[in-house]
């Protein structure tokens, strides 16, 4: 929870105009895209003009979740100028909510218009078959806290924002004629967010079920929030790397998500680019 408003708010300009100054006159690109697993190699194939470790950005926190490079990236991809997030920050690592999203809160003040979420997560729905996409149309939050708790600053939003519409329909059904046309198969549904680090049980798993859940995972929603929060766009995709406890056959294991994942790296990686070619 934010305690000193004025102080927060201090850091984070700080740390826009850090990353302003480093770009060198270069237009603040209004994308950013939120590598999650599977998606690291979209760095490589962007043509790069700035990669800053987080560790030099003021005020930033480090990512430590495995395959998480801990850079963000400007770069040219498919034609458009985009911020790329290599590895994103999670409550389970122990951090508060406003330090998971000040990232969000820097790019949007700084300029980003569109947010695009991505991530790894576990399958709901049983007739899943690992790994196949899924483009949020809603989530379920109240297993979060919230990141919008304490002092509102008025820079970023107003006091309660309407979540009706978190995730824009029109860049959802961009992300679907993508994936149509390029034979991925992607489908819409909503994602549970768990705090984690564990898995869920099978029991929770259940309820999820029970309440409207096609998949789970532990980010995505305290960014959306944040985001939605301060007007930007925002899709999201899952990557469904593994079935939840209780439907998957085995005792779940980072080691099957991160394969997966990287399994289904070429398809994710393609369907980003054509994404970001036709926004």
């Amino acid at each position: 929870m934010i305690e000193d408003k004025e102080r927060y708010l201090e850091s984070v300009k700080h740390a826009g105009d850090y990353i302003k100054g480093l770009l060198g006159g270069r237009k603040v690109p209004e994308i950013c895209i939120v590598l999650g697993s599977g998606l690291g190699p979209l760095a490589d194939i962007c043509e790069q003009y700035l990669s800053i470790p987080y560790s030099d950005i003021p005020d930033f926190p480090r990512s430590t979740a495995p395959g998480h490079a801990g850079r963000l990236i400007a770069g040219n991809l498919s034609g458009k100028d985009v911020f790329m997030m290599n590895g994103r920050f999670h409550y389970y690592e122990g951090y508060p909510m406003e330090t998971v999203v000040f990232y969000i809160r820097v790019l949007g003040l700084i300029g980003v218009k569109t947010l695009i979420l991505t991530n790894a997560a576990g399958g709901i729905k049983t007739e899943m078959v690992p790994p196949e996409f899924v483009a949020i149309e809603d989530h379920f939050s109240f297993f979060a806290e919230s990141v919008l708790r304490g002092p509102n600053i008025a820079e970023f939003g107003t006091r309660f924002p309407d979540q009706s519409s978190v995730y824009d329909k029109e860049l959802i059904s961009i992300l679907e004629d993508c994936a149509k046309d390029l034979g991925v198969k992607l489908s819409r549904g909503i994602y549970a967010y768990m705090k984690g680090p564990q898995y869920e049980t099978p029991a929770e798993i259940r309820a999820l079920r029970i309440l409207g859940a096609d998949c789970v995972g532990m980010s995505t929603v305290p960014e959306a929030v944040c985001a939605s929060h301060m007007g930007l766009r925002v899709v999201g995709m899952s990557c469904v790397t593994n079935m939840a406890a209780g439907i998957s056959k085995g005792p779940l294991s980072e080691k099957e998500v991160l394969d997966t994942a990287a399994a289904a790296s070429e398809q994710s990686c393609a369907l980003m680019k054509e994404f970001i070619r036709r926004l």
